[in-house]
């Protein structure tokens, strides 16, 4: 016999009512302390990369902003699969967070193997910063704009070569992207990072790369590179005389790296709350903004749910990307 049918159901409502707002109480109360003790920002990448350069920024301020110790740590590996499984499998409790960027949704869309899933082990906490890579070209190769390149890709089918950081990353999927908007294919060459093929590029190995504007600005700036475009719908203030995907006439593609924060599935919405509030403030102050202009990002504050839609949208679109290119990424 069950001995909770003894007593009225008004009553045991009341009672079942009582404790639940009790427990909202103690919810509250939680997480208006928070944080509490350390809270860990788990980077999935090496020290001096552009996305741990983020993550200890966000710490430092989070920090400020909130009174409590935020603190980075790195754990490298499998394009940032090691890290983002790491925190998938720590206490949904707010004291381990994930500093997550562009590899975040394109490996998880194109390697099997990736081990984790975006959108059914993290809740989306908010985005800090978004900002596009940069079409860019050997000087010598005789096409000067992205109409130029994909007419010389289909005169010359397999004669272009180009280099990625490596297979499944952003830097690989934007040029699939760009050959499936197009028709046209441009061999990929895999690379450890961005920076070896860069060097390449300039040697005339290969002809083309796509990276972040930072890091290809200078040889820009010095001519030993062209750029054809940027990745976005828009123009970057960082290079307002290079055209936009969309005005360059390929207004299907708009690829942006994007950095944000991101907690195991299951933190309670109120700490979750706590940190996007403190996120908004972050990307406004002004000395933020002057280190989002040298990286060549924009702030991008916004709502938990925002961010949860742009990762389930882009997390889609490179599925989409892989599954129409035929893709086999090991």
């Amino acid at each position: 016999m069950n001995p909770l049918s003894a007593f009225p159901k008004a009553m045991l409502a009341c009672v079942f009512g009582l404790l639940q707002a009790l427990a909202g109480v103690a919810t509250a109360q939680s997480a208006a302390a928070y944080p509490e003790r350390p809270v860990k920002i788990v980077v999935p990448f090496a020290p001096g990369a552009g996305t741990d350069a983020m993550g200890r920024l966000v710490a430092q301020k989070l920090g400020e902003l909130l009174g409590g110790s935020f603190v980075v740590e790195n754990r490298v590996g499998a394009s940032g699969a090691i890290g983002t499984q790491y925190v998938a499998q720590q206490p949904a409790d707010g004291y381990t967070l994930l500093l997550v960027a562009s590899p975040f949704t394109t490996v998880a869309a194109s390697l099997p193997s990736a081990g984790y899933d975006p959108l059914r082990q993290f809740a989306p906490v908010g985005m800090i910063a978004s900002g596009p890579l940069v079409w860019a070209a050997n000087s010598s190769l005789p096409a000067n704009n992205m109409r130029e390149l994909v007419a010389l890709a289909r005169q010359k089918p397999g004669v272009l070569n180009y280099g990625s950081a490596g297979s499944g990353g952003v830097n690989h999927l934007v040029l699939e992207l760009l050959k499936s908007k197009t028709g046209t294919f441009i061999v990929h060459i895999p690379y450890r990072g961005v920076a070896p093929a860069t060097m390449d590029m300039i040697a005339g190995q290969v002809q083309l790369v796509t990276g972040t504007i930072p890091a290809l600005l200078p040889f820009i700036k010095d001519g030993r590179v062209k750029a054809l475009a940027v990745t976005s719908a828009k123009r970057s203030p960082a290079l307002p005389d290079v055209p936009s995907m969309a005005e360059s006439g390929y207004a299907g593609i708009d690829v942006v790296n994007y950095f944000a924060l991101m907690a195991p599935m299951g933190t309670p919405a109120a700490v979750i709350e706590r940190l996007n509030g403190a996120i908004n403030k972050l990307v406004a102050l002004p000395e933020v903004a002057v280190r989002f202009k040298q990286d060549a990002v924009e702030a991008a504050p916004g709502s938990p749910a925002v961010l949860g839609h742009f990762i389930e949208a882009d997390l889609r679109a490179w599925r989409n990307v892989v599954k129409s290119q035929n893709l086999t990424i090991e």
